[in-house]
């Protein structure tokens, strides 16, 4: 085939060359070609060119004397008259080191002229082996077109620059490569979010002086480092190991390219885990997870970052009956909190797909915008009362925009009300959440910030709000515009104080609704609907290195997030936005984690108090736990407290003990034991007394917050 296209390449250029007799450019001229005439020339060299190689071409000793193959060349005659090979394709590194040697041998001859200036030119061809006149295919072509020669020659194709250079692009785009610098570490990309990541550079980020802002999570690895060298600390752990497999399984990406123009990288998802859960009927749980994560950038402001997950699990009993408790409209029968819809596998299992993935730009230094399909959180604790990561995944778009003291994060959502009641043409309700958060660092030990928040819903082919594109307004104004029952619009605050170095406190306030009034009354009305978290970092505590210590409140008073147009409410995938559990409750959560190497370790203990609904047929009124409730179903106006309804203490403590297995790709193994007691004043089908130690192992990739304090 090689020989039939080459062929039908000369014979185009001998009927043109017969058509127009004008000579512009003139070919190379061996010694014996001097005296050819101008149309027989490319003949002559051609004959030459042959002759040469078959007098100088010697088989190597690697090589069987009958061997029989092809090997293409591609090579130039320069403008000083010179032999360089360009390209050789053979059968084996020896055939092709022969093939050089050849060429560089030619005697030097006359360059190819244009307008009569020298000038070079590029050939391609192939010889045939074995290297014998009786071997030449019956379909070659002759590039002359007198025949009574005694020498037949193999087809040499004359190629333009722009031809040679495409026939290169493979090869000079492998040449490019270049030794892996782990670019991630100073690009676009998220540093994967979970609290256990984190605490690795969060003494870093928080240090007195430095003018960054540690609420809006996640963060990009570009932020981070400019406090925390990733590339030092990668280095301290790696294990050096000689082998491939052991680089791949201890230190590295399974695949990692990098150029000067490009990054990318390449990582299997692991979540394979064995328990035990001594109150479940079944005999243990397990969860099986496969994926692969994607990561790259392109250019210095581009940057991309996909997972996808395959997963079948049974969890702890009050875990499983939880996720089937969120169950969606349709056949399947649960929603894995903060992974998603799951359908039945086997008997008393589920089967749940994930996929998370964005784009991440920077225009210029002081803006990036991401597109993606994943989840938010800002707040500085375990918690957050303003914008949690504790729901399903979703559609969104965010801008984060710094300048001075001050970043500016923009967040639109694209949500979804999965219940029963609310489907319409039984498709899930579309809503839509913008977000506004300003982080102000008022001085290099207090940071202040402002949150905004409207939730509005897809009716009466309202769609997407473009008033609320808008970046610098205050949503109460577009609230009152559209209409008070359009949206539901919420207000909160933030602040940390640092310290010391090695210490920070900090809180949030949540506003839902606020009655003066009825505050200075002291009557406890309903419309008081608020929170607030009070919290405290002790980093490398009693002198320990890389031992930290976390102490944090949280209370939300009932009916807060919730709205009376149910779809307003602030939740997705009938699970909270913010706290995840949702309202009506107080909480003290205590947590110690240890690093050392690549060894770590976690223990807490969160305790608290919740209110729920009694929903027995003689009392369906809303107690202001559930936000999905509308809360003009409430029972009475005043007196309204926390616990309010079937008041619950819960108390879940949990230690966990791990192994970091591979940096590059944040594999970690781990076992992990946890406590949960859940104690009702009164039982309800929903509201059950429950008492478990749940014991499991594996190994994870730990790319996300995974929430079973519940």
């Amino acid at each position: 085939m090689k020989t039939f296209i080459l062929g039908l390449f000369i014979i185009f250029s001998t009927l043109s060359y017969g058509q127009d007799t004008t000579v512009y450019q003139v070919s190379p001229r061996f010694e014996n070609c001097q005296e050819t005439d101008l149309k027989q020339l490319d003949h002559c060299f051609n004959q030459e060119v042959y002759k040469a190689l078959y007098a100088q071409f010697n088989l190597p000793e690697s090589v069987k004397a009958d061997y029989i193959g092809e090997i293409a060349v591609i090579f130039e005659v320069t403008k000083d008259g010179l032999f360089k090979t360009i390209y050789v394709d053979a059968q084996n590194s020896a055939l092709k080191k022969e093939t050089s040697r050849v060429f560089s041998a030619f005697p030097k001859i006359k360059p190819a002229t244009y307008n009569g200036n020298p000038t070079f030119k590029q050939y391609s061809m192939t010889l045939y082996f074995p290297l014998n006149e009786n071997n030449i295919p019956s379909n070659v072509i002759v590039t002359s077109a007198t025949t009574d020669t005694d020498i037949t020659v193999n087809p040499i194709e004359e190629l333009t620059v722009l031809q040679q250079k495409a026939k290169q692009e493979f090869d000079s785009v492998q040449k490019s490569l270049v030794k892996y610098t782990n670019k991630a570490y100073k690009s676009q990309v998220n540093v994967p979010f979970s609290h256990e990541n984190y605490s690795r550079f969060d003494q870093d980020v928080n240090r007195i002086g430095t003018n960054n802002h540690t609420a809006s999570k996640p963060y990009r690895y570009e932020e981070v480092s400019n406090y925390y060298d990733f590339e030092a600390e990668n280095e301290a752990l790696q294990r050096t190991s000689q082998s491939w497999a052991g680089r791949k399984l201890w230190d590295e990406h399974l695949v990692q390219l990098e150029s000067k123009d490009y990054w990318l990288t390449i990582d299997p998802i692991l979540d394979l885990q064995l328990g035990k859960d001594t109150d479940a009927d079944f005999s243990y749980t397990y969860n099986n997870t496969r994926g692969a994560y994607i990561q790259g950038g392109l250019g210095s402001k581009l940057s991309f970052s996909a997972s996808v997950y395959e997963s079948q699990g049974r969890f702890a009993q009050y875990y499983n009956q939880y996720a089937e408790s969120l169950k969606a409209f349709g056949p399947d029968p649960a929603i894995i909190p903060g992974r998603g819809i799951a359908k039945r596998f086997k008997e008393d299992a589920y089967d749940y797909p994930v996929a998370e993935a964005y784009l991440s730009y920077s225009p210029a230094k002081f803006l990036n915008i991401q597109f993606g399909h994943g989840k938010q959180f800002i707040g500085d604790g375990y918690r957050s009362l303003l914008q949690s990561d504790v729901s399903s995944p979703y559609p969104y778009l965010k801008l984060n925009t710094k300048f001075w003291n001050i970043k500016y994060t923009n967040t639109w959502t694209w949500l979804k009300d999965v219940r029963d009641d609310v489907t319409l043409d039984k498709a899930f309700r579309t809503k839509y959440i913008a977000n506004h958060y300003l982080s102000w660092n008022v001085t290099k030990r207090f940071n202040l910030g402002l949150f905004e928040s409207v939730i509005w819903e897809n009716s009466n082919d309202r769609g997407f709000d473009i008033n609320y594109l808008n970046p610098l307004i205050f949503f109460r104004a577009i609230e009152f515009e559209t209409g008070q029952g359009a949206g539901n619009a919420i207000l909160g605050a933030s602040g940390k104080y640092k310290l010391s170095d090695n210490a920070n406190v900090y809180g949030q306030f949540i506003l839902d609704e606020f009655s003066l009034s009825d505050v200075t009354g002291g009557n406890k009305s309903w419309k008081n609907k608020y929170g607030f978290q009070l919290g405290a970092k002790w980093y490398n505590a009693f002198k320990t290195k890389n031992l930290m210590l976390q102490a944090e409140y949280n209370q939300v008073r009932p009916y807060t997030y919730s709205h009376n147009t149910i779809v307003l409410n602030y939740a997705h995938n009938n699970q909270p936005m913010a706290h995840l559990w949702g309202a009506n409750f107080r909480e003290l959560v205590l947590i110690g984690r240890y690093q050392k190497d690549r060894w770590f370790g976690e223990a807490k203990m969160i305790a608290g108090i919740r209110g729920f609904d009694v929903n027995d047929g003689t009392d369906n009124f809303s107690y202001g736990g559930d936000i999905y409730r509308n809360y003009n179903d409430r029972p009475f106006d005043t007196g309204v407290t926390i616990g309010q309804g079937i008041k619950t203490t819960t108390l879940n403590a949990s230690a966990q003990l791990g192994y970091l297995v591979n940096p590059a790709s944040n594999l970690k193994a781990f076992v992990n034991l946890s406590y949960r007691n859940y104690n009702p004043e009164a039982e309800t089908p929903s509201v059950l007394n429950n008492s478990t130690v749940w014991i499991n192992f594996g190994v994870r990739t730990d790319l996300f917050n995974w929430y079973f304090d519940m």
